[in-house]
């Protein structure tokens, strides 16, 4: 089976990035990467820390350096944040140094993935559902901007997208 070297997921959060992406590392026998749990590691602190000592700039500093120092790591699967597209450079570096697969999930569907399980720091203060679909509105073109394939997670399994990427590789 051929594929690309490096294999790159971008989409909102609860789009099923980091699922997919341990899925496909697997099928593919690449290392799985992903860049929030990276910038964790370096910090030695969970990302609404960052959030809230540094603010989303200095998180977003962090997360370019992070994605620059991923993406030129060769063999890998790497899921990214949600909000990683929205940095000109990130794009710049996720397009030219891998596949990029754009995993797209309606709103609704990430309101129903986000009530459980990590504490997403840009949901805290607000309506979720309007943060949401501002952040589509903001990031959609950005994603699909950089995307090689783009694959619809709503209601799928996760061995099922990522069969569908296989495939479509």
């Amino acid at each position: 089976m051929r594929h690309p070297q490096n294999l790159f997921l971008v989409g909102p959060m609860g789009a099923g990035k980091s699922a997919v992406g341990r899925q496909l590392a697997r099928m593919l026998h690449l290392n799985f990467m992903d860049s929030d749990d990276e910038i964790e590691k370096r910090t030695g602190v969970d990302i609404p820390f960052i959030f809230e000592k540094e603010g989303e700039d200095g998180f977003r500093k962090r997360e370019a350096k992070a994605i620059d120092d991923l993406s030129k790591i060769e063999g890998i699967v790497l899921a990214t944040g949600g909000g990683a597209v929205v940095d000109p450079q990130n794009r710049s570096h996720l397009g030219a140094r891998g596949f990029v697969v754009y995993l797209y999930t309606t709103v609704e569907q990430q309101l129903a993935r986000t009530q459980k399980g990590r504490e997403r720091p840009l949901l805290e203060n607000g309506d979720r559902k309007q943060i949401l679909d501002d952040l589509m509105v903001e990031r959609d073109a950005m994603y699909r901007e950089i995307a090689d394939l783009v694959v619809e997670t709503d209601g799928r399994k996760v061995k099922a997208v990522a069969n569908e990427i296989l495939e479509r590789l």
